[in-house]
């Protein structure tokens, strides 16, 4: 692990705050500041011995004199720029990013804050699980992606993807889309946020009445799971059999039938897919899967605990087929 990865001032079992955040958020409020923050991350390029000299970095810099860059360079010191007064060979030891440098640097870098990427719509190969006509397309309105049914007017889904993202996928954004939160969906589901790295918390839950208002009738009680930060907040709500996708029974079941789950794309898992509520208080859920004539079939907690595995023929299982599940709306944070 790199200093930049492994860097904190910690004073007790919950950190030390170093700085408030409006103060921390102002000293990032101008050009030059922010400029040098780009600059040590150019120059670090994943080495976190990397520095850069008080010369070097006014340099790069279009301010005109060194008082005037001293000051915000100066203003950086503490919460976003660490500052070594001598090396060992007693030379100017210079500057180099902390950890919340690195992050505030790669925010800059990638338009996080300042770029809006708007993509016309784009056509997807898959059908509608509502209606089953090709008709699904993918656009994007201020970095968030949404999947409809140009067919139903149905949308199956909506989640952002970073701008630097939308820019460098082009047309293929909506495969960008599936594998980016392919990712953090499996990061959560395994309790680590993908945002801050906090504890996630994982349940089963039924939609609030507001929302049931806004969903077809065949999904106003429909089971998803929401999955959680206790520290962020970062939520998402998706259909449950996303979240089973890396389980080793559900990748080897369809190993085994020469499919590849990966293939499947978040906003349409297939049609193989079905559950049954098995209990309302607690909330418990037996998510089947059937190919073949094989039956492979998951029984899941409240608390989004897959407890038992049974796998069969399909002739001792009995396969209740209620609405599949990926055909479910997704949303959560990005």
């Amino acid at each position: 692990m790199s200093r930049q990865d492994s860097d904190a001032s910690v004073g007790g079992p919950n950190g030390e705050q170093l700085v408030e955040p409006g103060d921390a958020f102002q000293v990032l409020g101008n050009d030059v500041r922010t400029g040098i923050l780009e600059t040590l991350l150019e120059r670090t390029d994943g080495d976190a011995t990397s520095r850069a000299t008080f010369s070097e970095l006014f340099a790069a810099s279009d301010v005109e004199t060194s008082a005037g860059f001293a000051y915000h360079l100066d203003q950086l010191v503490g919460p976003y720029v660490r500052k070594d007064e001598r090396d060992e060979n007693g030379s100017d030891g210079g500057y180099e990013l902390t950890y919340a440098g690195v992050r505030a640097a790669r925010d800059i870098a990638t338009g996080a804050y300042t770029r809006r990427v708007d993509h016309p719509p784009v056509d997807l190969d898959d059908a509608c699980p509502f209606c089953e006509r090709e008709a699904l397309e993918a656009r994007s309105t201020d970095n968030v992606v949404t999947v409809a049914c140009a067919g139903c007017d149905r949308t199956l889904l909506d989640l952002g993807l970073p701008p630097a993202g939308l820019e460098a996928h082009g047309d293929a954004f909506p495969d960008a889309l599936d594998r980016y939160h392919r990712d953090r969906l499996a990061r959560m589901r395994d309790g680590i946020c993908p945002d801050c790295a906090g504890s996630v918390s994982a349940r089963l839950v039924t939609p609030s009445a507001d929302v049931a208002d806004e969903l077809p009738a065949e999904l106003t009680d429909h089971v998803q799971a929401e999955l959680s930060c206790d520290g962020c907040g970062t939520t998402v709500r998706c259909p449950v059999a996303l979240t089973l996708l890396e389980q080793p029974a559900v990748v080897s079941f369809y190993h085994d039938h020469g499919r590849d789950v990966r293939e499947r794309p978040i906003w349409n898992v297939g049609p193989e897919w079905a559950e049954t509520v098995l209990s309302e208080e607690p909330l418990a859920l037996r998510v089947v899967v059937e190919l073949e004539g094989d039956v492979l079939a998951l029984y899941v907690t409240d608390e989004l605990t897959v407890v038992d595995v049974q796998r069969s023929d399909g002739m001792d299982l009995q396969v209740d087929h209620t609405e599949s599940p990926g055909s479910a709306s997704a949303s959560g944070g990005a």
